[in-house]
């Protein structure tokens, strides 16, 4: 990760990089080894992302996620506190934010833009519980491969 001074360098100059996902793709503004993320999320009608939690690794820990709805409809499908999974239609302005190590899905009603601010992965493990797409747990090194391991035909949904 930078050093602090290496951040203020850094910071005058614009970032964005596009990642291509089989739900849809992601924006993001910071480079991947700074302490923190900020993407936007363009969730495709019907997708949904995999049913997963961030675990902490040797050294990091585990990731803490906050969304804000910007543009169409999504909702976020997540574990209450009392074990079960409850739906929650995500409101245009207004932060909701994953718990470390709490299952999550989030899911486009209509084509959406979801903004994403968290904390890094590092060497965590998002575990994925369900993946439409059969993609793998991402490990750190899961992370450095080409499409974060998942083939050209990811964009296939298992579920038909």
């Amino acid at each position: 990760m930078p050093e602090p001074s290496d951040l203020t360098r850094a910071s005058a100059h614009p970032f964005v990089r596009r990642v291509d996902k089989p739900w849809g793709w992601e924006l993001h503004f910071v480079p991947e080894d700074w302490p923190y993320m900020v993407k936007i999320l363009h969730i495709n009608a019907g997708a949904r992302l995999s049913l997963q939690r961030h675990l902490p690794g040797p050294t990091s820990p585990a990731k803490v996620e906050t969304w804000v709805l910007h543009s169409g409809r999504a909702k976020v499908i997540w574990e209450n506190s009392e074990g079960q999974f409850v739906e929650t239609e995500l409101e245009l302005g207004r932060g909701y934010s994953a718990r470390a190590e709490q299952p999550h899905r989030l899911v486009g009603i209509t084509d959406c833009e979801v903004f994403e601010a968290s904390m890094p992965e590092g060497d965590g493990t998002t575990e994925r519980i369900e993946d439409d797409y059969r993609r793998p747990n991402e490990t750190a090194d899961v992370r450095r491969q080409p499409n974060r391991g998942w083939g050209p035909d990811a964009g296939k949904s298992a579920r038909g």
